[in-house]
């Protein structure tokens, strides 16, 4: 979950940022393929084909260039994975700031 505290001028600063757990990775989409899955492009300097789950689908729209949280299939770990978690450009800028994400983008 993401906190954000809204300053003046409507810009949003984060206090709290999702990391990735266990095996999830951070990951940039490179496209969209149809029916909820996409090329995604992992820290971890793997493509893999992620979906995105029915109830996260119809809440949050995911396009090509967004930072996402990706959890590996236990079985094809190197080749497929779910979309767990979309970042917010704040948080993105936040996770640009400390290092996290500087080998992806």
């Amino acid at each position: 979950m993401v906190y954000e505290n809204y300053e003046e001028g409507g810009e949003s600063e984060v206090t709290r940022v999702r990391m990735p757990k266990g095996r999830e990775t951070i990951g940039i989409v490179d496209e969209m393929l149809g029916a909820g899955r996409f090329r995604v492009r992992c820290l971890d300097k793997k493509n893999r084909l992620c979906r995105v789950s029915g109830k996260f689908k119809k809440k949050q729209w995911i396009r090509p260039g967004d930072v996402v949280l990706v959890e590996p299939w236990e079985v094809e770990s190197d080749e497929k994975g779910d979309i767990i978690w979309k970042y917010r450009t704040a948080e993105v800028e936040w996770m640009k700031k400390k290092g996290v994400i500087k080998d992806l983008i």
